[in-house]
């Protein structure tokens, strides 16, 4: 097998394993969407504490507004904030 060919492999098993983790974080009702849990599982790859992780995620869950605040028309010079709410600051979600 090639370079190639492996690290098509390696992409699709990732891919497999972020919707098999998706599919499981909907049963059981997290919240998190796609992108949140790539995020989490690429730390816990690099070697972060998964319950730390866990504390975290629950710690901005319950900080985060329930529901998106109204929108109202920006002033020309205002920064439009992202319209999906995230459980990160935008900088570390790419649109």
């Amino acid at each position: 097998m090639g370079m190639e060919e492996s690290a098509g492999g390696a992409a699709r098993q990732a891919k497999e394993s972020l919707e098999l983790a998706f599919q499981m974080s909907q049963i059981l009702d997290t919240g998190l969407d796609r992108h949140t849990l790539s995020l989490l599982m690429a730390l816990c790859d690099r070697g972060a504490n998964p319950e730390a992780l866990a504390a975290l995620v629950r710690e901005l869950s319950s900080a985060a507004p329930l529901a998106p605040a109204t929108p109202t028309a920006p002033a020309s010079n205002a920064v439009v904030a992202p319209t999906a709410p995230s459980l990160f600051p935008s900088g570390f979600r790419q649109v």
